[in-house]
């Protein structure tokens, strides 16, 4: 589905989208989940400036940086970059290493919580979201359910490359 025929469906595509500086691709995935959220009867959450920066910082900074390994999975930090580097590891040992990065890159009071997606050729919205909501743990986030509860009052979307990433926060985003 094409951002035209999806902003005419879900009466969207406003200005707010276009204040976050989203690529169509990053604009139509955030109408995506926004939808599905909708489905399951779960409220729309605010774009937030904050985590759209470190989302697409993050972003730039797995296809420029990342290298698949044993020990650290996608959401770790390269140390080539204005940030802390970050292993992010698989038993979550390091977990708070990820949630701060938006309080270290920006002005957000609150813990960031990502999900990231990896397709072999390009990353694309419908596909990102597919896989998400096909993996109980990621969906999990998107839904609020599980240790995910709490209400989510700001996201952050980056999609460029190979990596589609979504920032989740508690916290309202006061930028």
């Amino acid at each position: 589905m094409t951002i035209k025929i999806l902003c005419l469906f879900l009466a969207l595509c406003t200005y707010p989208l276009m204040a976050q500086n989203l690529t169509p691709e990053e604009q139509e995935l955030y109408l995506l989940i926004d939808q599905y959220r909708k489905e399951k009867g779960l409220p729309s959450i605010p774009l937030s400036v904050s985590l759209t920066h470190v989302a697409q910082l993050h972003v730039k900074d797995l296809n420029e940086n990342y290298i698949s390994s044993n020990k650290c999975n996608a959401h770790s930090w390269s140390s080539k970059g204005n940030w802390t580097s970050c292993c992010y590891t698989s038993d979550h040992a390091q977990a708070k290493c990820m949630w701060k990065k938006p309080s270290e890159l920006t002005k957000y009071k609150g813990y960031g919580y990502e999900i990231a997606y990896w397709n072999s050729n390009k990353a694309r919205p419908f596909e990102s979201l597919e896989g998400w909501k096909n993996s109980p743990g990621h969906n999990e986030v998107i839904i609020n359910q599980g240790p995910w509860e709490s209400e989510w009052n700001a996201i952050g979307i980056g999609l460029s490359g190979n990596y589609s990433v979504v920032w989740f926060g508690m916290e309202i985003d006061d930028n």
